[in-house]
């Protein structure tokens, strides 16, 4: 799965930012999310397939993490396409505003 389209959906999202404060278990996020434990795990499967998080075994918890050069490159991607649209688009309301 390609990372912007893991993007699509909420709770991915929201995944992606109880993780980039804390390494979590799949319990934990489940705990944080009105979503199930079984749909916590298959949005944590996409995520890793997009190559957004990874896992670690401790004991018998699965404890993943974000892996910061995916979202790091991600950010900078929409940050350069949002901001080039931003620029646009003041230049167009302060070009309409003297009209």
């Amino acid at each position: 799965m390609d990372p912007l389209e893991a993007l699509g959906d909420a709770h991915r999202r929201e995944i992606l930012r109880l993780l980039s404060e804390n390494d979590l278990p799949v319990g934990r996020l489940a705990d944080a999310l009105p979503i199930s434990r079984p749909a916590v795990s298959r949005h944590l499967r996409l995520l890793k397939e997009a190559g957004m998080v990874a896992q670690r075994t401790q004991g018998t918890r699965r404890i993943y993490h974000l892996q910061r050069e995916v979202a790091d490159a991600v950010r900078t991607y929409l940050e350069t396409v949002w901001g080039a649209a931003a620029t646009r688009l003041r230049m167009m309301a302060e070009n309409t505003r003297r009209s």
